[in-house]
């Protein structure tokens, strides 16, 4: 089943469009996130909010399906040359071989929220132009992609929370190892919302400021959204030197709704299974890209599921402080930060701290370090007891 090629990658956040954008802020430890100026949001706190979705409706053959989930996953067909990219796996293999395994959190909910404020004084349905296939459903992302990408093969969307964008990665991996598919567009797209918002805000884990994960002082998360595009195909389909997918884990713990099991017993089942598909030792991984919220059970979770797997030896950082926990996004969009990183040979330090918590036992790097990656590990953790680790590699 191992490994896979990325063929195309692609990337939207508060950084901005294209995979660039983070690349750069990367180098220079410029962060994204900013007070929030969202319509019903909480006050006092900072989100990750992504520009230039008013330049990013759908083409007017799809106009159903315009949302701010679906501009988001818009703004990252545009970018990276991955419409490009799509367009040449789908002639090598033929449209009803190309698959759209994608997760997200919320979808397009936004839409009915902004619906529901739409209706009149005293009226209880919704409004008649209100497409809730299009844009709310879950399955809306998934058939946007594959009409606006002219694909027939199998489409679905996975929602695991947090690790959705990783899961759905999982998902199309093993679609392709199964002979359904010989491509699969696959990743993550999730949008600021007021539920989402305010959810978290009634959960008491929303920081006043910038989130700080991995600080002895850290206070909370900021939400941001974004979009992370991912073309899987077979090696022998792939240009030679294209990054690739060499493993993944996952597991289910179940030990609370929204609270990490306190010793990481599901994270620590998933990174150790993402280790045996891929062949490696925990030695043979460079860097561990955590999961790292910056709320306090997760990640002092997360320091000991580390620990517990590599020890003190692999240096591991949050990459949040730029751009904030996109949810369902996440996965797929740090999926993609790794390869970065292994391409500029740069481990990213968590950003805005100067000093790890000192009950931590995990290597956590605060300051960015030049390093020769040949593989990374990559984290996600969501709600319920999802986990999942990928392992991408040069």
């Amino acid at each position: 089943m191992w490994p896979l090629a990325i063929t195309g990658r692609s990337l939207v956040t508060a950084l901005g469009t294209g995979t660039n954008s983070l690349r750069e802020a990367l180098r220079a430890r410029r962060g994204g996130l900013a007070p929030c100026g969202f319509p019903g949001a909480p006050d006092g706190i900072w989100v990750g909010a992504v520009q230039g979705l008013e330049g990013a409706a759908p083409p007017p053959a799809l106009a159903g399906f315009d949302c701010r989930n679906n501009r988001l996953a818009e703004l990252a067909l545009r970018a990276d040359g991955f419409e490009a990219a799509v367009a040449e796996a789908r002639a090598r293999h033929g449209a009803d071989r190309v698959a759209v395994i994608v997760g997200t959190s919320t979808a397009g909910i936004e839409e009915t929220e902004r619906a529901h404020a739409r209706r009149a004084p005293g009226e209880t349905a919704l409004p008649a132009d209100f497409d809730y296939a299009r844009t709310h459903d879950l399955q809306a992302l998934a058939n946007y992609l594959r009409a606006r990408l002219g694909l027939a093969g199998p489409a679905l969307v996975v929602s695991t929370a947090c690790t959705s964008g990783a899961r759905a990665i999982m998902q199309a991996a093993t679609l392709i190892a199964g002979g359904l598919a010989d491509a699969a567009v696959t990743g993550g797209v999730d949008s600021l919302c007021r539920l989402t918002l305010n959810g978290f805000n009634a959960l008491e884990l929303l920081s006043p400021g910038p989130t700080r994960p991995c600080a002895g002082d850290r206070d909370g998360i900021s939400i941001g959204e974004a979009a992370g595009l991912l073309l899987l195909e077979r090696p022998s389909d792939a240009r030679p030197g294209a990054p690739l997918l060499l493993g993944a884990g996952a597991s289910s713990d179940g030990h609370h709704m929204s609270s990490p099991h306190p010793d990481g017993l599901g994270a620590v089942g998933a990174m150790r299974a993402a280790l045996a598909a891929a062949g490696f030792t925990p030695a043979e991984i460079g860097y561990v890209n955590l999961h790292g919220t910056g709320t306090r059970a997760n990640d002092a979770m997360e320091d000991r599921a580390v620990h517990h797997v590599f020890g003190d030896a692999v240096p591991c950082s949050s990459t949040k402080g730029w751009i904030g926990h996109t949810l369902g996004a996440s996965g797929a969009v740090e999926a993609i930060l790794a390869t970065l990183a292994i391409e500029d040979g740069l481990i990213p330090g968590c950003l805005g701290i100067e000093a790890p918590d000192p009950a931590f036992q995990a290597r956590v790097a605060t300051a960015n370090t030049p390093a020769a990656l040949k593989r990374v590990m990559s984290n996600s953790f969501g709600f319920g007891g999802s986990n999942c680790s990928l392992i991408l590699g040069a």
